[in-house]
């Protein structure tokens, strides 16, 4: 059984057909997840609903803009939904907590330590963390793909043994998702998620604004980080327990090896980056080999963006985002030594990503 895990349920999950909020599924997953604390496990829960719960109290007199929209009703769905769990945590002898993000959180180092260490502190004290993006303060640009992406950047962080989402589907299928005769992928490798890339599609519930590509995209990630990731059917019963107890149910993904905290900071970047350095192609099969290696000025052909050390940047080849890093001086000398020899790493190995 993990010791450590994120569980991240969805709109889907939680609405019925309606929209409205399913009470029964909140019960019985504030119940799972009771019964994992008992068993010795710390979970953070990353939690959809709040909007859905915002629509069924109310009705807008005037149509707005839709990320406006998405806040007022946010605003006034969170109170409830945590009211929900508050309760519900309570009457299994818990505390609970609210956690608010948005993606500012983790753009520079101080602001991800705060939040990971507040993190840390929750859990120390026994308290079950709820993590949800805080809609209400959002603006576009810095709105999360969707709590996937959240989900998997709060895994990345607490250094989590394993992130459990919670869809409405019973995993990958290999094939037609409406063919009865698809079969459900049980375990996934690093090395084979490539070819069972074909099978995963853009398709997206609803009510909610994630969708399986989304899910893909985060347990690649992590499993690169060496945290592994269940995608399980949370309309049943007990698959949440199930996962935390990696029973053959679902779709897990396997980790590789643990990275440092300071890697798994970098890998979560996207949208997030300073600036751009682009490396030529010997440089970009050096490091898509995976070796280790610093990231040096004379495999820099190009610098965009103005930025600090210490700033994340993003490191592309010629034709593709090969990863991130941390800056180890600004944008001007990166610029006065792209290309030449000598000059000392932009890009220390210790705080280099690739993907």
């Amino acid at each position: 059984m993990y010791k450590r895990v994120v569980a991240k349920v969805g709109t889907n999950v939680l609405s019925k057909d309606d929209g409205s909020i399913d009470a029964d599924v909140v019960e019985h997953l504030a119940e799972q997840i009771s019964l994992l604390k008992k068993k010795g496990v710390e979970v953070v829960l990353v939690t959809s609903g709040a909007v859905g719960v915002g629509r069924t109290l109310f009705q807008q007199k005037k149509r707005v803009d839709t990320v406006a929209e998405k806040q007022v009703y946010a605003a006034v769905g969170q109170i409830r939904l945590m009211g929900m769990y508050a309760d519900l945590f309570a009457h299994e002898g818990y505390l609970s907590a609210q956690v608010l993000a948005t993606k500012e959180d983790f753009r520079d180092r101080q602001h991800y330590e705060n939040m990971r260490q507040c993190m840390e502190n929750l859990l120390r004290d026994n308290v079950i963390p709820i993590v949800n993006e805080n809609d209400v303060v959002a603006v576009a640009e810095l709105l999360f793909t969707d709590n996937d992406e959240l989900a998997g950047l709060i895994a990345s962080q607490i250094n989590a043994d394993a992130l459990l989402i919670l869809t409405s589907v019973d995993g990958i299928v290999a094939g037609d998702v409406h063919d009865p005769a698809s079969a459900v992928v049980r375990e996934v490798n690093f090395s084979d998620i490539g070819a069972l890339e074909k099978y995963v599609t853009s398709e997206k519930s609803e009510f909610g604004r994630g969708g399986m590509l989304t899910k893909f995209a985060v347990a690649k990630k992590l499993a690169l980080q060496g945290i592994a990731t269940h995608i399980v059917n949370g309309k049943k019963r007990d698959t949440l327990v199930g996962a935390a107890e990696e029973r053959p149910i679902g779709t897990k993904f396997l980790p590789q090896k643990k990275l440092s905290s300071a890697k798994r900071r970098i890998a979560h970047s996207e949208g997030l980056a300073k600036g751009t350095v682009y490396v030529n192609e010997c440089t970009e099969g050096m490091l898509s080999s995976k070796k280790i290696m610093s990231l040096l000025p004379v495999g820099i052909t190009k610098v965009d963006g103005a930025f600090r050390k210490g700033d994340i940047i993003e490191i592309r080849g010629k034709a593709r985002k090969l990863g991130f890093g941390a800056a180890q001086y600004d944008s001007e000398k990166a610029a006065a030594l792209a290309g030449k020899k000598g000059g000392r790493a932009i890009v220390h190995y210790d705080y280099l990503f690739i993907e």
